[in-house]
């Protein structure tokens, strides 16, 4: 599948087959690319998680609240991003810039970790809504947690939706 194919096949999953695995394989390949993710100065200042099993399903009970994000509960696997500190010199490039360089690199590897999944024929949505506090006692973290990615294959009826974006005009400014 080339890069575009890729981008139009890549949707956020809500229907999970909870019967089936994600090969190690499969997944070893969507780390080695979020592995290889650009980030500030190459600090790569965040930790993926990986959850399995009855991890996983406490990781999911954790981005349920209000009743939110009901179809976790069957992703075979949550991978849990959280917050690191940075390395020196991007530390210092986002105080005098005043921009936050973590939160950028997080959506970038995600972005690299939903495309490699995808490639790998797997299925992912990226979770926002989540209790911190109990994820971090889950994965037995001290740093903050940012994002939850559910991971696994998407039930056979599952259709792939049409894209809904805005025109490319309200997107795009182009200056010669």
């Amino acid at each position: 599948m080339n890069f575009q194919e890729l981008i139009y096949k890549r949707q956020s999953c809500r229907s999970y087959d909870a019967a089936r695995a994600v090969e190690a394989e499969k997944l070893d390949a969507i780390l080695e690319a979020a592995r290889f993710a650009p980030s500030a100065c190459n600090g790569q200042p965040y930790h993926i998680t990986v959850c399995h099993g009855e991890s996983a399903r406490a990781v999911a009970r954790a981005t349920m609240g209000m009743g939110m994000n009901k179809f976790a509960a069957d992703a075979p696997v949550m991978l849990v991003v959280s917050e690191e500190a940075y390395v020196k010199s991007a530390a210092v490039g986002s105080r005098v810039k005043n921009n936050d360089y973590r939160s950028i690199d997080i959506g970038i590897v995600t972005a690299y970790i939903t495309a490699a999944a995808t490639e790998q024929g797997l299925s992912t949505c990226i979770l926002g809504w989540l209790d911190d506090q109990k994820i971090r006692t889950i994965c037995g973290l001290s740093h903050p947690v940012r994002l939850v990615i559910t991971l696994g294959y998407a039930k056979a009826e599952d259709p792939l939706r049409t894209k809904k974006r805005k025109a490319a005009d309200e997107l795009f400014t182009v200056k010669g």
